[in-house]
């Protein structure tokens, strides 16, 4: 395996398994926080529109739906407009998360980088941004059924 591709690995599994720690003090099942920050930042907004947002298909963000709307953090209410779609609303348990989650996530990011000084962090998140972005137009280009590795 590249040596890129490995510790990037490694690391993810890391830090998910720690932000996913930090998550369940709140309340929340893996992932739970994603479609949260969604609502947070847009209200109100359809599955679709949240799977879009997260990079994950709408039935896993129905699914997730389903528990956090047992677990009393959001409601389901049809488009005033369109009848045939649903929403997705913060109930103020829901939005009572904002700080808490925001706060933990902040402290979890400020210990793993404690050693780094500001022009390595700064470094770091530019680089982490260039491979985000070529990752994701490696994820919009058509499927090569030729040679090439990425399928």
């Amino acid at each position: 395996m590249s040596e890129f591709l490995d510790l990037h690995g490694r690391t993810s599994k890391s830090l998910r398994a720690l932000a996913d720690a930090a998550m369940r003090r709140h309340g929340l099942h893996v992932g739970q926080n994603y479609l949260l920050a969604a609502l947070w930042e847009r209200d109100g907004s359809t599955p679709g529109e949240v799977a879009a947002a997260l990079n994950v298909t709408t039935p896993t963000v129905v699914k997730m739906a389903d528990r956090m709307t047992t677990a009393g953090l959001l409601t389901r209410r049809r488009d005033n407009r369109d009848n045939r779609l649903v929403r997705l609303w913060l109930t103020d348990a829901g939005r009572a998360l904002q700080k808490p989650v925001e706060a933990e996530r902040q402290l979890i990011e400020e210990k793993v980088t404690a050693d780094l000084s500001e022009t390595e962090l700064e470094s770091l998140l530019n680089t982490l941004a260039k491979v985000h972005r070529a990752a994701s137009r490696l994820l919009q280009e058509p499927i090569d059924n030729g040679d090439s590795a990425i399928t």
